[in-house]
């Protein structure tokens, strides 16, 4: 019979006498990170038309540091959370075998860290956004120039797929087991510092798809949703690394595409008649300007 582990042989993933805590608490949390993210995604949908109507600051939106990063935030829990969830569920598992008290808060802490990581990079978004704009404004870069620029930024994402340094990071968001016993920390501050480093993973794999967004629009759900879905089929199914590699042909495609032809861009302006007047609106946006058209001319007729 093989010997029970000694005192000094027992590690984080070794069962306590008080380890199995109650199962009910994973499908808790379960239910709350998919809640929360499905609450995120009905806020961006409802705040959309609203955005799109107002396109003279498109890559900020016209908003200052603070509510660009509540909205950054948001769109972090709507399209990582339910990419995240294995790896959450998987940590809150070992931790609630580990000990079943505190392995409900400790998830939590896990979730913020993971979240802190993301809210910083909306800081380098603002950043990248208010230089862009500043760009396009000071230099007077026609439209078509900067929606080439934008094909490029598509390519490059493409490119980015297939790098060591996108496969490595995605292996480590693809096996939250392996992932969780390499970089286990105890304690209230070690669940903060494994989320902060899974975010730093999911940053490595994801962040050029993130950055498509400002060619795509800031606020294209449509575009957070086909990214969103991207992410999690890269980490949750078998064959994982082949749809990133197919994705990579796609983004490099349409990249190419897009650098032929810019009205390929959604947000690539059209001419719209405004109050006698023409303005530019983003491509994609050019029905809600139409229906808000025919809106306006029923209440005058």
């Amino acid at each position: 019979m093989a010997a029970k582990p000694g005192p000094s042989e027992t590690n984080a993933f070794t069962p306590s006498a008080r380890s199995e805590g109650s199962p009910i608490q994973g499908y808790a949390i379960l239910a709350i990170l998919l809640v929360v993210a499905l609450l995120s995604w009905a806020a961006l949908v409802w705040d959309y038309p609203a955005s799109a109507m107002d396109m003279s600051l498109p890559y900020t939106m016209g908003l200052s540091l603070t509510p660009f990063l509540a909205i950054w935030v948001i769109m972090m829990v709507a399209m990582m959370f339910p990419t995240a969830a294995p790896m959450i569920l998987t940590f809150h598992n070992i931790q609630r075998r580990r000990t079943a008290r505190g392995a409900f808060l400790a998830t939590w802490v896990f979730v913020a860290g993971y979240l802190i990581l993301w809210a910083l990079t909306g800081i380098a978004a603002f950043v990248l956004a208010c230089v862009a704009e500043a760009a396009v404004s000071h230099f007077a870069v026609p439209a078509s120039a900067f929606a080439r620029f934008g094909g490029v930024v598509l390519i490059l994402a493409g490119l980015y797929q297939f790098t060591p340094a996108k496969n490595f990071c995605l292996l480590q968001c693809r096996t939250p087991v392996a992932f969780i016993m390499t970089s286990w920390r105890s304690g209230t501050v070690g669940a903060l510092r494994m989320g902060w480093l899974h975010g730093l993973y999911c940053f490595g794999c994801c962040w050029l798809l993130f950055v498509i967004l400002f060619p795509l629009g800031m606020m294209n759900v449509a575009a957070m949703a086909a990214i969103t879905l991207l992410i999690l089929a890269e980490k949750i199914f078998p064959r994982g690394r082949l749809i990133a590699y197919a994705s990579a042909a796609v983004l490099i495609a349409y990249g190419g595409a897009v650098i032929a032809m810019p009205a390929l861009l959604p947000t690539f302006p059209v001419r719209a008649e405004k109050n006698g007047g023409a303005s530019d609106i983003p491509a994609n946006d050019s029905a809600i300007v139409l229906i808000a058209s025919m809106r306006d001319r029923s209440i005058y007729d």
